[in-house]
């Protein structure tokens, strides 16, 4: 895929400089608020608008494009049709990809994402996002990537860099603590600073470093009693004082709720300005410019902010659209979706699927015709999907899609030794009845998860856990195949043999199942969130109640809701479980192979003054090829901090080869926040270095001592 071209500092600064300075004051208000970009509240379509999530007239006598704004987290949208009969490629979703932990493919998510965009007429895609899962329940976590914030910030970091490569700007979101739906535009997280610092922030942080975004959008929520849209510590005093972001900040469409206390604080662009109660950003921002209650100067670094981002990231360079081939994005997702499944169970060695099985029944809703995907903006409906009434509804979303990628057609086609019989669910004597008959069964099963709505508890929907508790009493063997947006209970565990990760896999979803299923594929996919074994067992187990609650930001408004964030702290996922000795279900970083791995040999290879590296043996100890994750966690023998993901390698090996690793451990994984001085702090004292199979393994250890206390400002991850 074309790189954009590169362009200094210097050279960009200067640009956008003059370019504001030969603009009147009604072009630069112009380019701070964006009106939606399809037919919606009784508006038509802007004339010029491609048809998307917004835009804003650009000034052509300066060169300044139309700014052709997208929701683009899985795939390019089309909202409500606007674009007839354009499709885009539909990808597995983020958490699938997080899964993966490989920041190769998140960067190929990244050129994917943005050639689309690019080629489609779009210059800025709404992506990025990146909240860590602090409650397994949140309707968007699909959309999001993991619980730790390393994961996090290294794979959105990775996908964000790959957009812009393609000449497109993108977002990082939800800046910051956004992490439930129900009641997201009146939810008020409260945190300390250390806490936040340590947890959701060092996500941002990182993914800042290595992204390189041209813009950030804050969320709907409050963050510590203010909104995050008009919050002067998130925006003015972190964003863009401490970490020096360069580029502009955008609302979220309709988390716009002032004018001077919002440009004061760090907004610099209203979005979807149709959502909002007024358009804070057009006329009410100019007369408060001409009153001086914003200075002009601000004004220009909205500006400025703007002009620099599209000009670094490319889109001020003309360059020709070229055709998007889809098949070779399906191909792409392919290979991601089959290295984001993951493994969690494979009693007796059923999988892979072999010769001994030759009647296999195929049960679950829809696997005859595709795989779920998650619900809301970033919603992509490719050529042949199926839409369904969604099981629960708001003014907001209303269907489910089914991407066309059927598992049972590809096992069908794949495996055509086998008699494969199918069974949607529904009528569980049909289910029971088809399952005697079987050598096996698969058990499909699905948990629709959607912007604007929580789940409300971690069951599969409907009557599924009856279903394969039913199945499981008379059928041999019983694998189950969850697509899911995130952690699923699992009462009917022991009476399974497999268990199989799906998610909500993408345009090739059903063919990387079917690969894993029967062999052509090895699972390696790690999990990137804790699985609980009780909803008791979350910092919260009393979930917001979606009746006292609304999501919708064109709803009436209603009373904040306080959510305690310092419960956990920066203890989020598996810290939490380590914290409170509870044991999750599957914790994080845990997956199986076809094949066993040991780890060996942990020494400090190197100790330098921000870094360590640590140098361990990894071998293939079983008898077929396999992939290997071997990750890094880095613990405090005096108990200030719990276990923590400091590194991680992906590593394909041959039965009884071995590699030798090395591990380049950065500084701000042994270093605490210190509120008092706003600088991170390393003690002195001594450190574990662990590597384990997951995060609740005792893994093998060497020690690390820190001899002298240092304290100064947090050094960037330098990682290739």
């Amino acid at each position: 895929m074309p790189e954009k071209r590169t362009h200094s500092s210097n050279d960009v600064n200067l640009r956008a400089a003059d370019l504001v300075a030969a603009m009147t004051l009604d072009e630069k208000i112009r380019l701070v608020h964006t009106r939606l970009g399809f037919p919606a509240m009784g508006k038509n379509k802007p004339e010029g608008a491609v048809g998307s999530a917004a835009f804003a007239p650009g000034i052509a006598r300066l060169g300044i494009p139309d700014l052709q704004e997208t929701d683009a987290s899985l795939g390019i949208a089309n909202p409500e049709n606007v674009r007839p009969g354009d499709h885009a490629t539909a990808l597995p979703s983020t958490q699938l990809l997080a899964a993966t932990f490989n920041p190769e493919l998140a960067r190929l998510y990244g050129e994917i994402t943005g050639k689309e965009a690019h080629d489609k007429g779009f210059n800025v895609l709404l992506g990025g996002g990146l909240n860590l899962t602090r409650e397994p329940r949140n309707g968007r976590n699909f959309e999001y990537y993991s619980e730790d914030p390393l994961l996090s910030g290294r794979m959105a970091g990775q996908a964000i860099a790959g957009t812009q490569a393609q000449g497109v700007v993108s977002t990082m979101k939800h800046f910051a603590l956004n992490a439930q739906e129900n009641g997201r535009v009146q939810a008020n997280g409260l945190i300390a600073e250390k806490n936040a610092r340590e947890s959701e922030l060092l996500a941002f942080e990182i993914a800042l470093e290595e992204g390189q975004p041209g813009a950030v959008m804050p969320g709907y929520n409050l963050y510590n009693g203010e909104y995050a849209s008009e919050n002067a510590y998130l925006l003015n005093e972190l964003l863009k004082g401490e970490w020096k972001f360069p580029g502009w900040v955008m609302s979220d469409w309709g988390a716009t709720h002032s004018t001077v206390r919002a440009a004061l604080a760090g907004l610099d662009q209203q979005s979807g300005e149709e959502i909002d109660a007024e358009v804070f950003f057009g006329d009410a921002l100019r007369d408060a410019v001409t009153a001086e209650l914003v200075p002009h100067s601000r004004l220009d670094d909205m500006v400025v902010r703007i002009l620099r981002s599209l000009i670094q990231v490319g889109v001020m360079d003309v360059r020709e659209a070229d055709p998007v081939d889809y098949e070779a994005h399906a191909r792409d997702a392919l290979s991601i979706a089959t290295e984001g499944l993951v493994l969690l169970k494979n009693d007796g060695a059923v999988l892979p699927l072999t010769s001994r099985f030759n009647r296999i029944a195929v049960i679950g809703k829809n696997a005859d015709k595709g795989v779920l995907s998650g619900g809301g903006s970033s919603q992509v409906i490719p050529q042949g999907s199926i839409r369904e009434a969604s099981p629960q509804q708001n003014d907001f979303i209303r269907t489910t899609v089914w991407h066309p990628s059927s598992p049972l057609k590809h096992l069908c086609e794949k495996a055509p030794h086998v008699e494969f019989t199918y069974a949607d669910g529904e009528d569980l004597n049909e289910a029971v009845r088809i399952s005697e008959q079987a050598d096996l069964v698969l058990i499909f099963g699905w948990q629709w998860m959607a912007e604007s709505l929580d789940a409300p508890d971690l069951n599969l929907p409907g009557d599924q856990n009856a279903l394969i508790n039913a199945v499981t009493e008379v059928s041999p063997s019983t694998v189950v195949i969850l697509q899911t947006g995130g952690p699923v209970a699992m009462p009917w565990l022991d009476k399974v043999s497999v268990v199989l990760a799906a998610w909500y896999p993408g345009i090739s979803g059903g063919e990387a199942i079917a690969d894993i299923l029967l062999g052509i594929s090895a699972p390696s996919g790690r999990l990137p969130v804790s699985f609980p074994a009780e909803i008791s067992h979350l910092p919260r187990p009393q979930h917001t109640d979606p009746e006292l609650s609304n999501a919708l930001p064109f709803a009436e408004m209603r009373q904040d809701i306080c959510i305690d964030y310092d419960i956990e702290g920066a203890d989020v996922g598996y810290k939490w479980f380590e914290r409170t000795g509870q044991k999750p279900l599957f914790p994080f970083g845990f997956g199986l192979s076809w094949t066993q791995f040991s780890h060996s040999g942990i020494e400090i290879a190197e100790q330098r003054a921000e870094n360590v590296s640590v140098r361990v043996c990894v071998t293939n100890s079983g008898n077929q090829s396999g992939t290997d994750v071997p990750q890094i966690y880095v613990e405090s023998h005096d108990g200030r901090f719990r276990r923590r993901l400091a590194a991680w390698h992906k590593v394909t090996l041959e039965p009884g080869e071995t590699a030798t690793l090395t591990f380049d451990v950065n500084a701000r994984f042994l270093a605490e926040f210190e509120p008092d001085t706003r600088l991170w702090k390393i003690n002195a004292g001594q450190y574990s270095i662990v590597c384990a199979q997951h995060a609740g393994a005792p893994g093998i250890r060497t020690s690390l001592t820190i001899r002298q206390s240092s304290l100064a400002a947090i050094p960037e991850l330098q990682l290739k």
